[in-house]
This record gives C-alpha cells, sequence and structure tokens, in this order.
C-alpha cells in the first residue's frame, strides 16, 4: 500500500511538473506573439540582419561586401575563401536621412497614420568589407558576421564572389529598371534565377524605390516588395491570380552579382523637412541657382535637392568630375558608361491647382519660394556642362575603344512609346504674366523641342563613338528602336506596373495648341519602334504589338555577352500556369 501511494504521489508530482513546464513555455510563446504584433520591444529569439550581404565595385583582384543592421554592433566580418578561413573586417558607418512617416508601410502600419504621424528617423547602420586576395575566373564562398552589443552574433548563409571578370569570359547581365516597390516585381526577379540562373552583373537604370529617404522601402516594407528582399529572394509578395493568392520571393541575386546603378527621379530627396511628409519632401526639389539667392551656399542642400541616401547605400565607381552620380567602368568585355539624365517628374495637369510640368498653382503665384519651376533637370548634360566635357573624353579614352561591347546607361529615354518622354529634355523655358500693377497673373513653362540636350547634344557623341546600345527606362514599359547607324535603345522597365504605351488611339496628355514641341503619339524623336523578333504580344485587331505595356505581363532581359545577344522575356503574372516565354532577341554588332 505505502509503495503504491508512492507512486502516485511521484505520478502527480511529474504530471505537476509537465503542466507548469507546458504553461511556461505557453507564456513565453505568448510574450513573443504580442512583442510581435504589439510592437514592443521582448525576448528574441535571435539577432537579425536587416538584409543579406549584396556585391559592390568588384577590381581585378577584390570585391566588397555590404549589409545591413539596425543595431550598431561590433566586429562586423566577412569570411571567405575555402572553408570560409580568410576574414576581412568591415567599416560600419550610420544612414544620415532614412526616416519613416505616416505613408510608410513597416511593421504594424498598415494604413497611413496609425504608428507615425511625421517623419521619424530611423537608424541603420551599413557595414562595408573589401575583400581582396581573389583571382580571376575563380569564384569563392562567402559568409558575413555581426555581433550585437549585448554579445550576440548573427551570420548570413554562404554565398559565392568573384573580382571583375577578365576581357573574353561569357556573362549574362540582367538589364532592369524602375522597380519602385511595383506589385510584379518579386515575381520578375524570381523568374529570371529560375530562367538564367545566375547572372553575373545587375545593370539598374534608376528609380530603385519611390522615396529615397524612407528606409522600409529599401529593407522591410511589409506590403513584401521592398527593394533589397526582392533581389536577394526574401521577398513576400503576393498576386491575385483568378481569385488565389500567390507569392513570389524575388530572386537570390546580388549576393552573388555586382550591381550597377543609375540615378532617376526617385533617388532624388527635395528640400529637407519642408513637408509634412516624406512624399511631400520627395516632390519639392528647388533649382539650386534659385536656392542660393534665396538661402545661401551654406544650406544649399536642405534647401534644393540631394542624392544623399542613395550615395550611402551603394559603393560604385566615381568619376572625378561626377563621383557616384555619372561613371564609367570596364567589365569583362563591356565598357559601360553611365550617365545622371534625370529630372523631376510633374504632373502635367492643367488645372488651377497644378504645380505641374507646364504651369504652377494659382494659389503660389506671389510667393516663388512655393514654385516647383517645371520639369528641373537635376545634372546639367548639355554641351558643355561638367558631364558632357566628361563623357566626351570618356568616349575618347583607351578602356572605352578597345572595349568589344559598349553601351551607356541613364535614366531617360531618348526614344519610347511611353508617357514620360514628353515634354523634351530641356531646361524649362519660364514666361510669367502680370497685370497691369506687376501681379503675377500665371506662370507657366516651356519645353522647345530643338533644345533636347540628349538628342541635341548626346547622342551625336554616341553614334560618334560606335555605342552599341543604350539603355535606360522611366516609363514603364518594354520596348526598343534601332538608329539608322545600327545603334540599339532598349527600354526595358515594364517590370512592375506601367503607364501605358501611346502608338496609336489613346494620347499623351500634352498641352493643346503645342504639337511641335510635344508628341501626343509615337516616340517624339522620329524611330520606329521594333517589333519582337520571335514572340511578340498581338494588338485586339491581332497584329503584333512592338511594346509591352501591361499590369499583368512583366518582362526582363539578359546581355549576353558571350553571344553579343541581348534576349526578352515576358511572364504572366495573371495565369497561374504561365511559363516564361522568350519574346525578343536581337545582337549587337
Amino acid at each position: 500500500m505505502h509503495q503504491r501511494f508512492g507512486k502516485l504521489v511521484m505520478l502527480r508530482y511529474l504530471t505537476s511538473r509537465k503542466i507548469l513546464a507546458g504553461l511556461f513555455v505557453l507564456v513565453i510563446c505568448l510574450t513573443l506573439v504580442y512583442g510581435c504584433f504589439s510592437g514592443t520591444k521582448t525576448l528574441r529569439l535571435a539577432p537579425q540582419l536587416l538584409t543579406d550581404p549584396f556585391l559592390q565595385l568588384p577590381t581585378e583582384s577584390s570585391v566588397r561586401v555590404v549589409w545591413f543592421t539596425e543595431f550598431a554592433g561590433s566586429k562586423h566580418s566577412v569570411a571567405y575563401g575555402d572553408n570560409l578561413q580568410q576574414t576581412a573586417t568591415a567599416n560600419t558607418t550610420k544612414l544620415s536621412r532614412t526616416r519613416e512617416d505616416q505613408e510608410s508601410r513597416i511593421g504594424n502600419q498598415t494604413e497611413n497614420g496609425q504608428v507615425y504621424k511625421q517623419p521619424v528617423a530611423r537608424d541603420i547602420w551599413r557595414h562595408e568589407a573589401e575583400v581582396v586576395g581573389l583571382t580571376p575566373g575563380k569564384r569563392v564562398s562567402y559568409r558575413i558576421t555581426s555581433v550585437r552589443e549585448d554579445g550576440e552574433s548573427v551570420s548570413s548563409n554562404a554565398f559565392t564572389l568573384a573580382p571583375t571578370p577578365t576581357p573574353g569570359t561569357p556573362l549574362k547581365i540582367l538589364l532592369t529598371s524602375d522597380h519602385q516597390l511595383k506589385p510584379m516585381i518579386a515575381a520578375n526577379l524570381q523568374k529570371v534565377v529560375e530562367t538564367v540562373g545566375k547572372v553575373d552583373a545587375v545593370w539598374l537604370a534608376g528609380d530603385t524605390v519611390n522615396i529615397a529617404d524612407r528606409a522600409s522601402e529599401w529593407f522591410d516594407d511589409n506590403e513584401g516588395g521592398a527593394f533589397f528582399p526582392c533581389l536577394q529572394g526574401r521577398a513576400k509578395s503576393q498576386r491575385d491570380v483568378n481569385g488565389v493568392k500567390t507569392s513570389f520571393t524575388g530572386g537570390e541575386i546580388i549576393q552573388h552579382a555586382p550591381m550597377f546603378t543609375s540615378i532617376g527621379n526617385h533617388e532624388v530627396m527635395g528640400r529637407f523637412a519642408r513637408g509634412g511628409s516624406l512624399g511631400d519632401e520627395f516632390s519639392d526639389p528647388f533649382p539650386r541657382a534659385a536656392a542660393l539667392k534665396l538661402y545661401g551656399e551654406k544650406s544649399l542642400k536642405n534647401n534644393s535637392y540631394n542624392t544623399d541616401t542613395y550615395e550611402e547605400i551603394f559603393t560604385l565607381p566615381e568619376s572625378q568630375e561626377g563621383g557616384e552620380t555619372y561613371y564609367a567602368v570596364s567589365f569583362g568585355d563591356v565598357r559601360l558608361v553611365v550617365l545622371y539624365a534625370a529630372n523631376m517628374w510633374r504632373t502635367p495637369n492643367m488645372d488651377a491647382e497644378a504645380r505641374g510640368k507646364y504651369r504652377e498653382r494659382d494659389k503660389d503665384l506671389q510667393n516663388s519660394e512655393n514654385w516647383g519651376y517645371g520639369q528641373i533637370i537635376f545634372e546639367p548634360i548639355a554641351k558643355g556642362s561638367k558631364q558632357y566635357n566628361w563623357l566626351a573624353q570618356e568616349l575618347n579614352s583607351p578602356e572605352f575603344k578597345q572595349a568589344k561591347y559598349k553601351v551607356v546607361m541613364f535614366h531617360y529615354p531618348p526614344h519610347s512609346l511611353g508617357d514620360n518622354i514628353v515634354p523634351p529634355y530641356t531646361d524649362p523655358v519660364q514666361i510669367i504674366e502680370r497685370d497691369a500693377n506687376g501681379n503675377v497673373k500665371a506662370v507657366r513653362y516651356n519645353y522647345p523641342k530643338e533644345s533636347d540636350y540628349l538628342i541635341r547634344d548626346v547622342m551625336p557623341l554616341l553614334e560618334a563613338a560606335n555605342v552599341q546600345m543604350v539603355l535606360y527606362g522611366h516609363s514603364h514599359l518594354w520596348n526598343r528602336f534601332r538608329s539608322p547607324s545600327g545603334m540599339h535603345f532598349l527600354e526595358t522597365s515594364n517590370v512592375g506596373n506601367t503607364y501605358g504605351a501611346f502608338l496609336s488611339g489613346r494620347k499623351r496628355p500634352v498641352p493643346t495648341g503645342d504639337k511641335k514641341d510635344y508628341a501626343a503619339l509615337g516616340d517624339p524623336n522620329g524611330l520606329e519602334p521594333v517589333i519582337p523578333a520571335i514572340a511578340p504580344l498581338l494588338g485586339k485587331d491581332g497584329k503584333p504589338l512592338p511594346y509591352i505595356a501591361s499590369n499583368d505581363i512583366t518582362a526582363f532581359s539578359i546581355f549576353d555577352t558571350g553571344t553579343g545577344t541581348v534576349s526578352s522575356y515576358r511572364f504572366d503574372t495573371s495565369q497561374p500556369n504561365s511559363k516564361v516565354m522568350k519574346f525578343d532577341e536581337f545582337q549587337l554588332r
């Protein structure tokens, strides 16, 4: 009896221990869940990196490895080589202008103003290590590690890196642009990897995000399409396919391949802390000449515009004249020349409340500090400018002349069927109308077509230098052109959404009575679009279309330097059984 009683007591004791242990685990789980959903700081299972590593600035024997965290930490390093036995120590800097605001989509904020009521600084640290002693043509494994202030360390998965490829190495280069958190970006980049495998480089012709200083757009926007997650295969983007949610993760791309970018209008932030939101700030660039008169040299940047966050995030080749904003780089058989050709997009609306391309708002007429000054160009490129002179010198350099392939990349389109090619790429000509008392009655802007800097000044330089391809974006569509001399023009920016193509029927919104300067249809600069060579889409009339302008069909292009071909692929995100299809291909001479 005593033995049986003892067993019963022991059984009850063990059962109580199990119940208590279970309750303890439950409390911990509930605490974690509450912390995740309430936004409060609580127990974390493991410290997290804000991004995977990505590659920048390869040389003949080195490459930079970059990643981001939300903790300053210490001992940030890269382990690389055979068995990851070699180590490179990273330098750490803090981003100076990254913020969140009432329009951010981060954490618990799924609608405007739920968490943030105004712009709030967000602390983000950037870590960069230079991996040296590399051998051309040989890939090695690498992995990053960061140590938090509490001593916990976190490491990435292992990826591969290599120095810049030597001439003669066949490469596959992804050509893309205008990501901007658009709904098909993750699907687009996922299909790149599924179709061609690992690429050797990424060329991105501007407009990485929408608002450059909004941190979540780069790192962790809660709608799943932030810039780095999409390019690193960590996105959580969904598309509605016939009522069924289909998830896309993007592609593991820039962990293995260096990326070269150009500045678009969305990399540029306007006057600092002047508006109520980061969107207001982005839409408020001010001409530097006007800012200099009103505010002086000391605060010129904060009262005009800047590309600080863009330049802090990337490590790009530099020119002496333009730094990272325009540069040239040799990569395998290619000499890539990157220009800064971007202006402030403004609405074509002509209503009284429009601070647009062609007019100022009526309510601002008496206060020039509130004027938008039209579609201002951020960096001069006209003949005689610093950038133009640099370009002329680069096109005459041995590195450029000796390259097998000569490619120029920038953001604004010289030839396009899209809407953003109008008005011409020139400085706005301001026309102020006054009444008899000298009061401002209207402020309008004209853009003379004969003064288009890209067509008048830059294209003749490129033609004379035997450039084979010009890559650009801005209008969110795929179309290509070919000049009489054989220079190819490729706009491959229909990667996430489109604003339409204007070949026939529907017309661009342009001012009435100014047909010579503002073309409502076709390419304003006179080239006929090329019909895709393999499988063009068909219009309603059954005829092949020379473009892709769709909010369901996404496109990407691959430059194969081994064969000299540029191939374009499309994927219909609205069809559950859709396959990637190569629809166009052309060869660089």
